[in-house]
């Protein structure tokens, strides 16, 4: 009985841990999912209250929470890419990182700035950060002081991406896993070495991927799922061999969306494509991948989350699709609009979503109907980097600011402050 007490007082205690931080993109899971505590269903200043701002340079990646701090980056006079450690309670700065390693992206892209872009990711002793220059830059989390780093352009021998490192680090066991150098790698998350290198392409424009890996269970086998530039693809952690590839069409390549998974089903949604099931079995120790379904609707640089197998989708068109994942029946689309980006985190049958003008929306997953439960300008900045939760905290990465907010019932004291940072 003591052992079954203990065992569930460590299990008790790593849940609530996890439920605190958020150590990459899209948070502990990968998947947009919130488990810690429950959300209160307004977000006027009664419910959720800003505890501190900090500004900074510009950048596009998210904050990402790990034990008492919170961790973000920015590009300083278009020349320099900096991390920052802020103590997550207070804003007060812990300590910045800076290397040489600014670019320039072409085309559209740079109607959107030459921010950095990729959001870090954390194992709680080391802050693995992609720098556009394809640049990986292990940190001690303690301290900020490098461990290691890997360029890609001299190592692999690599064409340096067009539109910079965008892809997020993955960070499982004793690997770190991200597309990179005209490929997907494998790296030792202790010394940065190269385990295996795989799915090459030609690099430059064509190869600058946007997307990030996941993990998950396909066919009974756990297995990274990749979409690159041209397709999705399954790979072996293991050793790098790819289990299988499934082409997905987008105009110049523009498949943004990270993978999201539903039980043996892939879902994706692409810029001047459209959006996909794609379901994935295995006999005989062989994969196979078959379109389930497709629907005319275009994705962009949303990632949706899922809820009881619908998938709540922001559009090209700037609305937000309900889709089921397995069928592809559409359940409704909304007739209001929203700004040309969403970080959506669920948690239960709530949905935070923040667009890029700095609009923070509530939403109820609602198989019938857009249901909005409430909304609330937080910045006339703009808002492209990925929403963060932890615990009772928010973290918002405005353009030039990070702030933090936490929920009304959580907050001591009723006045709001705000911490140099600079």
């Amino acid at each position: 009985m003591k052992l079954f007490s203990l065992f569930l007082v460590v299990t008790l205690a790593t849940a609530a841990a996890a439920e605190s931080n958020w150590p990459q993109w899209r948070g502990p899971h990968r998947d947009g999912q919130f488990n810690g505590p429950a959300w209160p269903e307004k977000l006027d200043t009664n419910h959720l209250q800003l505890a501190w701002r900090v500004e900074l340079g510009p950048s596009y990646s998210g904050p990402i929470v790990s034990g008492d701090r919170v961790f973000t980056t920015e590009t300083k006079d278009k020349k320099f890419e900096v991390v920052t450690a802020y103590d997550r309670k207070t804003g007060k700065q812990l300590w910045r990182a800076p290397w040489e390693g600014a670019m320039t992206v072409p085309f559209f892209a740079k109607s959107n700035g030459d921010w950095i872009r990729a959001t870090p990711a954390c194992d709680g002793e080391s802050l693995f950060v992609a720098g556009m220059r394809e640049v990986l830059v292990c940190l001690d989390v303690e301290t900020g002081k490098e461990r290691w780093r890997f360029d890609f352009v001299k190592k692999l021998e690599a064409p340096l991406p067009d539109f910079g490192f965008v892809c997020s680090p993955l960070v499982d066991g004793d690997a770190v896993y991200v597309q990179a150098g005209a490929s997907l790698v494998k790296l030792n998350r202790r010394s940065g070495e190269l385990v295996w290198r795989t799915l090459k392409d030609q690099g430059g424009m064509w190869g600058s991927v946007f997307s990030s890996p996941v993990f998950a269970e396909l066919g009974g086998l756990r297995q990274l799922v990749v979409q690159t530039r041209e397709k999705l693809a399954g790979i072996d952690p293991v050793d790098g061999r790819v289990l299988w590839e499934q082409p997905v069409e987008a105009f110049r390549g523009m498949n943004i969306l990270t993978p999201v998974v539903h039980k043996d089903m892939l879902f994706t949604s692409t810029y001047g494509g459209k959006t996909i099931g794609f379901k994935v079995a295995r006999a005989e120790g062989k994969f196979t991948v078959s379109e389930a379904w497709e629907h005319k609707a275009q994705g962009y640089m949303s990632t949706p989350v899922i809820r009881d197998g619908v998938a709540y989708n922001h559009l090209k068109s700037q609305r937000v699709m309900a889709i089921e994942v397995e069928t592809g029946r559409e359940l409704w689309t909304s007739d209001k609009s929203f700004g040309k980006y969403w970080s959506l985190v669920a948690q239960g049958n709530l949905i935070l979503a923040l667009d890029q003008r700095g609009q923070l929306f509530l939403l109820r997953a609602n198989k019938d109907k857009y249901d909005q439960l409430d909304q609330r300008k937080l910045t006339s900045e703009e808002t492209w980097a990925h929403l963060a939760v932890a615990g009772d905290e928010l973290f918002v990465r405005e353009l030039n600011a990070l702030a933090a907010y936490r929920w009304r019932s959580a907050v001591n004291a009723p006045a709001q402050t705000r911490a140099s940072g600079r």
